[in-house]
């Protein structure tokens, strides 16, 4: 994969945006990369369906409250842009993911972040904003934890190797930071976990990923999350990189046991891939 040139940078009302924009700067002058920074979040009238029914008084507070979050956001975009050209503020062509989702098709890579209950804003999107938005798109993420100091993202990587075509597609995004990491590990569980890694080491030589090490992680993969977040800890890791799993069931999304730890406990930034 080329160096991704064009990223879209997820605004919403949340604390943790401040650091979603400092790391999609990084990342831009890393890659020589064009940032289009967007907020989404599901409107008032959404959030509050009741005010529809309600006199129309009430529909125009509703407008107000999503104009003056919007307001707040193209304020902390801008302050946190100042100096840069590479990141750039667009208006939503429509309300809400879907629209979001739209601009994603043209976008190399998403910056997104890790949902937090305990954050007031966390009512503003969906809770499987995050996996649906990977799956309409297509297109690969790199999701910030919601707690903890962001540095330098991918000096030591850890790859979650598994044959699927949702962890090929999460390595093929990662290939540029993996080319310039100082360290590379990559651990698969399961049957064929040596078997697969050693597949996974030929395929990376040739694209350039010579430093990696390998960590056959047994053929229990119960628990896989768990161990995952885990061996990032022992390994002092800043990036992990895995696919994302999931299916949708009667309108509601049903992640993979791995996947759903790992976006409720993660601790590291993960680039991740449908």
């Amino acid at each position: 994969m080329q160096t991704p040139k064009s990223i879209l940078l997820h605004l919403d009302g949340s604390e943790r945006t401040t650091a979603r924009i400092a790391l999609a700067r990084e990342l831009a002058e890393t890659f020589d990369a064009e940032v289009t920074g967007q907020p989404c979040t599901l409107s008032a009238l959404v959030r509050y369906p009741f005010a529809v029914e309600a006199a129309a008084e009430a529909v125009a507070i509703m407008q107000e409250i999503d104009k003056a979050a919007r307001d707040r956001m193209y304020a902390t975009f801008m302050a946190n842009r100042a100096g840069s050209q590479h990141l750039h503020w667009a208006e939503p062509e429509s309300d809400g993911p879907l629209g979001f989702a739209r601009r994603a098709l043209y976008a190399d890579l998403l910056v997104l972040g890790q949902r937090n209950g305990n954050d007031p804003a966390h009512g503003e999107l969906p809770g499987d904003f995050l996996p649906s938005l990977l799956v309409q798109s297509g297109r690969p993420a790199l999701v910030l934890p919601y707690a903890g100091p962001i540095g330098p993202v991918g000096r030591t990587v850890l790859v979650a190797w598994k044959e699927t075509r949702e962890a090929a597609r999460a390595v093929t995004a990662a290939l540029p930071w993996l080319r310039t990491a100082t360290r590379v590990h990559a651990v698969a569980y399961g049957e064929d976990a040596q078997a697969s890694l050693q597949s996974l080491q030929d395929y990376l030589r040739v694209q350039g990923v010579r430093n990696l090490e390998l960590h056959p992680g047994g053929d229990d993969d119960a628990d896989a999350g768990s161990k995952l977040l885990s061996f990032c800890a022992d390994l002092s890791a800043d990036l992990l990189v895995m696919g994302c799993y999931g299916h949708s069931r009667a309108r509601e999304w049903v992640l993979g046991g791995a996947t759903q730890s790992i976006l409720e406990s993660m601790t590291l930034p993960v680039l991740m891939s449908h």
